[in-house]
């Protein structure tokens, strides 16, 4: 199986640059995953296609403003970016990895402020465009004075105000992730009232994200891929609802690619009945074609990148074909890409 097999042409008009003016007024594909039919419909509409007793599992991970900008004495800019959390609190530390953009030499200290009060010194260079860090001050005095909304490269743009309210879901809680839950970026507590109103369950779970997630695999073959782990966290309360209503028939519907990777990392533990603890480690499941899914039964999530993991998660649940077919019916009818574009359910 090749990555190439993933890929396709993705207009830049295609992706969505901007979040849309109002939260939750997104386009929303419902896909067939056994006959490929599709249906166009709004995300706000989403509580039309579930019945009462279906569970919908939001993540409820954090974004943390993990971008930072460091300067060199002749006034050149390195950007890094801050990878996610895991199970130790780094906000109270001063070293920290990160990805970093630009030219860099070990032992180098950079400004972060005008004064020189806030320094970063590069202890390490890695592979894979990572460096270890040492900050003056503690990550969290960072990040608060100076850290940025950590948005997508490929928008192009630096972050605004506008980011640090749109790229953060609304009912965000526990911080960790340096991408957004996508998926769930246009739920409105509107939307979720309606759902409730429904009959519909939701529980929650935390997936830290981080940016592994969303960028192109750079292997041939699909399988010698080597997925990142990720930090998660799914509490009793969240199991026993899953358990209870799978039992009875009900639908467990992802919001997301993040909530499904963490559901299926644990699916026999999800679905112990004798379970009576919450579930906390590190995932780094691989789903792709050919993948039998244990728990989830339908999936919410956007438009993915060409090459990307989630795209092959999504092709997995859907079906390649379906899944082609519903891609290039959302390019011909002018559907937004990406993290701040429409949003597609996988039934």
């Amino acid at each position: 199986m090749n990555t190439a097999d993933y890929d396709y042409d993705l207009p830049h008009e295609k992706i969505a640059i901007h979040p849309p003016e109002i939260r939750g007024s997104t386009k929303l594909m419902v896909l067939d995953s056994l006959t490929g039919e599709i249906l166009d419909s709004h995300y706000a509409n989403l509580d039309q296609y579930l019945e009462k007793g279906d569970v919908l599992v939001l993540n409820d991970t954090r974004v943390f403003n993990a971008r930072l900008f460091g300067f060199k004495p002749n006034g050149k800019k390195i950007e890094f970016i801050l990878l996610e959390k895991h199970d130790v609190d780094i906000y109270s530390q001063n070293i920290a990895k990160a990805l970093y953009k630009g030219k860099i030499k070990i032992g180098e200290v950079l400004n972060i402020d005008r004064e020189g009060v806030f320094t970063v010194k590069i202890l390490n260079i890695l592979d894979n465009g990572i460096v270890e860090l040492e900050f003056s001050k503690t990550i969290e005095e960072n990040i608060k004075n100076y850290g940025k909304t950590p948005i997508p490269p490929y928008l192009n743009r630096q972050s605004g105000i506008n980011d640090e309210i749109r790229y953060q879901t609304t009912f965000a809680k526990n911080i960790g992730s340096v991408a957004a839950p996508t998926a769930s970026l246009n739920m409105t507590p509107e939307l979720i009232q309606k759902l409730l109103d429904r009959g519909i369950i939701i529980t929650y779970l935390t997936l830290h994200v981080g940016l592994g997630t969303f960028l192109p695999i750079r292997t041939e073959e699909i399988t010698k891929h080597n997925m990142h782990s990720e930090f998660f966290h799914i509490p009793l309360k969240t199991l026993d609802i899953i358990r209870n209503q799978k039992r009875l028939g009900k639908k467990i519907i992802s919001v997301g690619t993040t909530v499904t990777r963490t559901i299926e990392y644990n699916w026999e533990k999800v679905l112990d009945n004798k379970g009576k603890e919450d579930l906390i480690g590190e995932a780094n499941i691989f789903i792709y074609p050919g993948y039998e899914f244990k728990v989830v039964d339908g999936l919410l999530t956007n438009f993915h990148a060409p090459r990307s993991t989630v795209l092959m998660l999504a092709s997995a649940f859907a079906g390649t074909d379906n899944l082609k077919n519903a891609y290039l019916h959302a390019l011909e009818n002018n559907y937004k890409f990406l993290s701040y574009g429409d949003s597609m359910f996988i039934v």
